[in-house]
């Protein structure tokens, strides 16, 4: 990028980092390693809709002791392996515990976040603030989960209620920061993030932030350059604040595979999953792209897993469906599908999947193939209507050749079924004419 041609906020970026550049150590140097279940202070980690990724990484669990920790480790231990029920389970019987821990509360908010009980959530993100008043994570969790869930004007009471308590805190501004881009008012987005920098020139979460907001905002040059920064780094007057943070390879990778750069997606989503594996948006992603690719054995482990990271992710089901349509795996891709639109009856993408997996699989258990063919089409069909007179912008689906294939299929085996019937006819009526 040529600075002289650099819009403000861009140079502001610039000033900010060059400030990191020439700062002393500020104690987050060094990127936390996963899993980190002790750090007092952390790092907050998001998804691009604003919703909590990290369970204990800076949940500040490292006070708790005796029946409390034993009961947190065995929820952290449930969360590791995607067991989202016995992590939960384990969490609740830490904050019963220990009362006045913030840690168990937090926790559990994300777990019941990503079992879609938003309600629970934020019931448990104020419980841990409130035993805690200066628990800057839970206070950003519920926040953000206000916001992403559309209460953009209570988040934003929220946080002005606690930066005005703490107004010299990177942490709740980054956050204001984070709730405003939800909201689309991208300005005061960037300009609360800089402030956060300005307060802590290391302050990580507000780097995401300034790139994430620009990749929300569609401004895709501002949030590679803001990546770079965080990512790359400029030399050696400039280093990279943060080589592997899981956040900014996410959004990364996302801006590479929408302008077709597939390598380096790949790439950018493997190593948000190296570093977050419970990171449900790089999981997808990489998933995705693997199936994209032919690759559905090397798919299957990480769709997997983005189902038991979020149950309820409607994506992340569909993907896997697929998964298992390609592996020949047809009674497990249709619990899949199943499940896929249940949680988004708008789903179309899944009828279209279903629909291709009828007409192309050799035989389906459970159906015979005028049924399955059948079902081909009625499956088409519904997506083909959902879907409107055009595929969207990019999107190749060849519905209208797949209802003719399946159409075709059809009628061959209707004409199939009439020929015996219609040699039998001739036989018949000359045996009748005989007498």
């Amino acid at each position: 990028m040529n600075l002289r041609y650099a819009s403000a906020s861009a140079l502001a970026l610039v000033l900010a980092m060059g400030t990191i550049a020439g700062a002393p150590a500020c104690g987050g140097d060094k990127p936390v390693n996963y899993p980190q279940k002790d750090a007092a202070a952390g790092t907050a980690v998001t998804d691009n809709d604003g919703a909590q990724v990290g369970v204990v990484e800076g949940a500040g669990s490292s006070g708790l002791t005796g029946s409390a920790k034993t009961a947190y480790d065995r929820g952290w231990q449930a969360w590791l392996a995607g067991d989202l029920a016995g992590a939960k389970k384990g969490f609740q019987e830490a904050a019963a515990a220990d009362s006045k821990s913030p840690a168990p509360p937090y926790s559990l908010g994300v777990v019941q976040e990503r079992l879609g009980d938003l309600a629970g959530a934020q019931q448990s993100y104020r419980t841990a603030f409130s035993s805690n008043p200066d628990h800057e994570l839970s206070m950003c969790a519920y926040a953000l989960s206000l916001a992403s869930a559309g209460s953009a004007g209570e988040a934003d009471t929220f946080l002005a209620d606690k930066r005005g308590k703490k107004p010299n805190s990177p942490r709740l501004t980054a956050c204001s920061a984070e709730a405003k881009s939800l909201a689309k008012d991208h300005g005061t987005a960037q300009q609360l993030a800089q402030d956060a920098l300005r307060m802590d020139p290391d302050f990580k979460d507000a780097m995401v932030t300034i790139a994430r907001d620009h990749y929300r905002a569609r401004k895709m040059d501002l949030a590679k350059y803001a990546l770079q920064a965080i990512l790359d780094g400029f030399g050696d007057a400039s280093p990279a604040r943060d080589k592997e943070n899981a956040e900014a390879h996410l959004i990364r990778g996302l801006i590479f595979r929408e302008s077709g750069s597939r390598a380096v997606a790949l790439s950018d989503f493997e190593a948000a999953v190296k570093k977050r594996p419970d990171m449900v948006e790089a999981l997808v992603n990489l998933g995705s792209m693997r199936l994209e690719a032919g690759n559905a054995q090397e798919a299957l482990p990480v769709l997997e897993s983005a189902t038991r990271f979020q149950p309820n992710s409607a994506i992340a089901h569909l993907n896997l469906g697929d998964c298992y349509r390609l592996l020949g795996r047809y009674a497990d891709a249709n619990k899949e599908f199943d499940q896929a639109l249940a949680l988004d009856s708008t789903l179309a993408a899944a009828h279209y999947d279903r629909g291709l997996m009828y007409l192309t699989a050799p035989s389906i258990p459970g159906t015979n193939a005028d049924s399955q063919v059948s079902t081909a089409i009625k499956e088409l069909e519904t997506y083909r209507t959902m879907r409107g007179p055009k595929a969207q912008p990019g999107v190749q689906d060849d519905i209208d050749d797949l209802l003719n294939r399946a159409k075709a299929k059809q009628a061959e085996l209707k004409n199939a079924a009439a020929a015996p019937a219609a040699a039998a006819a001739p036989a018949a009526g000359g045996k009748d004419g005989g007498k």
